[in-house]
Parts: structure tokens; sequence; C-alpha cells
């Protein structure tokens, strides 16, 4: 499912809304997700999941195409963990 299909399905759900609203509340609720990963917060919605920031360490690598070796700098990560209530209902 992409944004904007996301944005369309709330959209019809919700009639009482429009859908630039609606566009603008999925926008928001991203960008503050956004937001708290940059500053190194930990992003918990219930029931779902957490988001969290990772360092991956610097490391050497490999250039696949000319197999040459290259150092890796080291760089955060976004990391998703799925709550108990999404893993059951992906199980079930």
């Amino acid at each position: 499912m992409t944004k904007s299909e996301l944005i369309a399905r709330l959209a019809e759900a919700n009639p009482h809304l429009y859908q630039r609203d609606v566009e603008r509340i999925v926008t928001t609720i991203f960008d503050e997700i956004t937001e708290s990963l940059a500053h190194g917060d930990r992003v918990e919605l219930r029931g779902f999941g957490a988001f969290s920031v990772k360092e991956r360490g610097a490391r050497t690598g490999r250039n696949p195409r000319t197999g040459e070796t290259v150092e890796v700098d080291a760089k955060y990560i976004p990391y998703f963990k799925t709550g108990k209530q999404l893993r059951q209902k992906l199980n079930t």
C-alpha cells in the first residue's frame, strides 16, 4: 500500500473529512515520526510496533562490480519492531 492509497482508504472510511484534510493528517503523522527518529527518540504505536534508530558501525565492504574493497562509514538506520497484536493478527 502506498501513501496515496492509504489516504484514499482513510478518506473513504471517513466521508465527513475532506481528502485534503486526511492527507494533511497522514503527512503530519509521518513527519512527526521522522522528526522524533532524527532526534534519536523512540516512537511506539501500541499494538502496531515501535520505531527506533540503531547505529551501524564503520566497516570494510566490497564493491560487487569490481571486487575492490571500500570503507563504509558509520551510519544510523531506522529499525522497526512489530507489536504483539500485529504479530498475532498476521499469524492467524
